[in-house]
């Protein structure tokens, strides 16, 4: 069984690359980030999972996301989409 301290090790060593652009990002900041931007009803429009749409809390979502790697990487991919757009249009 993988500590929770080994987890996070182990993401860490995925984005050590420079040119990965989550580098230096946690997803808390992403998941905040957009829930602040979106907010929960619309991001479980945009990607429907439980986690945004039962309930959600940014710590029931990071655990399920932590879990859950096809959930995290829609997750991320929202986030670098959403975030190239953020503050065109306002």
């Amino acid at each position: 069984m993988i500590t929770n301290n080994e987890q996070n090790d182990l993401e860490t060593s995925k984005r050590d690359h420079p040119k990965d652009p989550l580098h230096g990002i946690s997803l808390k900041e992403v998941v905040t980030q957009l829930e602040a931007q979106y907010g929960w009803e619309k991001l479980a429009n945009l990607i429907p999972i439980n986690c945004f749409k039962s309930n959600p809390t940014l710590k029931s979502s990071l655990t399920f996301l932590r879990k859950t790697p096809w959930a995290r990487t829609k997750v991320e991919a929202l986030y670098l989409k959403s975030k190239q757009n953020w503050g065109k249009y306002k």
